[in-house]
């Protein structure tokens, strides 16, 4: 597939590959240049995108029946007490 680049260095991205790599408005490239003829066009994942590859990774390190979601909210709430009665 060739494109051309505009007066402004932009491009159109073809359509076909748009769609199949999911490529939409507000989707962020990152370019990098590899020799002297060639250029790396990465797309860049949407944090939430990121989030959801990262849930639970490290959940591995963590000793058995330990929940520090759970220690979390519990903190939250006994602070919340807390300022109630102060």
């Amino acid at each position: 597939m060739i494109t051309t680049v505009t007066g402004k260095n932009q491009i159109t991205i073809p359509a076909e590959l748009a769609r199949e790599l999911g490529i939409s408005p507000g989707t962020r490239l990152d370019w990098s240049k590899r020799g002297p003829d060639t250029v790396i066009v990465r797309i860049v994942p949407k944090r939430s995108e990121l989030a959801r590859r990262l849930a639970g990774r490290g959940r591995k390190y963590l000793r058995a029946g330990v929940d520090p979601i759970q220690d979390l909210i519990d903190d939250r709430v006994r602070e919340d007490q807390e300022e109630r009665t102060s």
